[in-house]
């Protein structure tokens, strides 16, 4: 049976009006064709009963009320693959961002919240927390190991800070704090190719949750970090593993 919508009285959609005006082409929802090549794309298709289609859909009919207290919002991966398959370009991550923003910061997924306050604790970005000293100490001793026991590495640099490196490399921070090993295979991908890379000590993580919180100060905190660690070192080329 056709699940029955009841839509209230209200006009428009706060959402819809907020991202028309940030985004004059993407964001004119209006050109939807409800073709569902968006949702067929989408990681998060399914969950919770919503897709993006859907979710677009109910922003169109006004359901404000509906897109704020629904959980799929903090499901999106804000991957954009539904801008990319999408004949309009409608931009519905941004659509998401808008619905994430108006809820209180203290109400919004604690895991995310968390990761975003760990980031912001040192200047490494690290969602996990992880601080310069034990980023440093990780890589060090992870990559003296690999030097020792496989001889055919015996001479891979693993740099820190490295100036006028051509490349800077982000790594997710989940790696050195619980898979350190992880990062080995990358090293030695960088190694053959003779490529000119560093890491650094400051904004070396790859992921940004303050983002995917939709807190805007703090985004713009972590990516400025960022920048900056990059352009201390006079690096030619960010290379973000996320």
């Amino acid at each position: 049976m056709p699940q029955e919508v009841r839509l209230k009285s209200k006009q428009g959609s706060s959402f819809k009006d907020k991202v028309m005006e940030l985004l004059p082409e993407g964001g004119n929802l209006n050109l939807c064709l409800t073709c569902g090549l968006c949702a067929s794309g989408c990681p998060a298709t399914g969950l919770e009963d919503m897709d993006p289609r859907k979710f677009l859909r109910m922003a169109m009919l006004g359901m404000d009320e509906e897109l704020e207290n629904h959980e799929w919002a903090w499901m999106c991966t804000m991957c954009q693959r539904c801008i990319h398959v999408c004949p309009m370009s409608i931009n519905i991550p941004q659509l998401v961002y808008n619905v994430r923003k108006t809820r209180p910061r203290e109400e919004r997924p604690v895991g995310i919240v968390g990761s975003c306050d760990l980031a912001l604790k040192h200047d490494t970005c690290s969602a996990m927390g992880a601080s310069e000293e034990d980023w440093v100490f990780v890589v060090e001793d992870v990559a003296d190991e690999v030097r020792e026991t496989q001889p055919e590495f015996s001479g891979m640099p693993v740099p820190m800070d490295k100036a006028g490196a051509e490349f800077f490399l982000n790594q997710n921070s989940r790696e050195p704090v619980t898979e350190p090993e992880e990062m080995i295979p990358l090293w030695k991908i960088l190694h053959r190719a003779e490529a000119d890379w560093t890491y650094g000590s400051k904004g070396w993580a790859a992921e940004n949750y303050c983002m995917f919180l939709a807190d805007d100060d703090a985004w713009r905190s972590i990516v400025q970090t960022k920048v900056d660690a990059v352009e201390a070192l006079g690096c030619k080329v960010w290379l973000n593993t996320e």
